[in-house]
């Protein structure tokens, strides 16, 4: 049960925590294109997959309820509780401010003109620091100090 776990959780960071670093970066591109439809549907994907990272955190949880006691991993372990604030922290910004700056900016330029100016720095400023947190993340699974 741990290796089929791993693998879900493996594969769920590199399938959905994957896109959810890069998909608001493809919609700043769009937004420079002016491309309101392909922003509006980044704004989405980014937006579901921000949901589905919670996937991985369930797995995540699995692997520690499987894991062998030798290794004594519990929410209170160091690595694990700074990974999970991070991700909170990179939900919390991608739904709050990066999802909507893409949404506004696809409605400004469906109606004809340009993205609201404030969008694009706070998808880039938004997407920016979450894509640290999440790699600050992959640190903390990897090195597991």
């Amino acid at each position: 049960m741990e290796t089929v776990l791993a693998i879900l959780h493996v594969v769920g960071a590199v399938f959905i925590v994957g896109p959810l670093a890069i998909l608001p970066m493809t919609g700043l591109r769009a937004v420079r294109a002016g491309h309101a439809g392909q922003v509006s549907t980044l704004a989405k994907s980014t937006a579901i997959m921000t949901y589905l990272s919670v996937l991985v955190i369930v797995f995540g949880f699995g692997l520690m309820g499987v894991a062998d006691p030798k290794y004594n991993l519990s929410i209170a372990t160091s690595w694990i509780w700074i990974s999970l604030v991070a991700w909170a922290i990179a939900v919390v910004l991608t739904l709050v401010l990066v999802v909507p700056s893409l949404k506004r900016a696809a409605a400004g330029l469906a109606d004809g003109g340009q993205a609201d100016r404030s969008s694009y720095p706070r998808i880039a400023m938004g997407s920016g620091i979450s894509s640290l947190l999440l790699l600050l993340i992959v640190v903390l699974m990897v090195w597991k100090p």
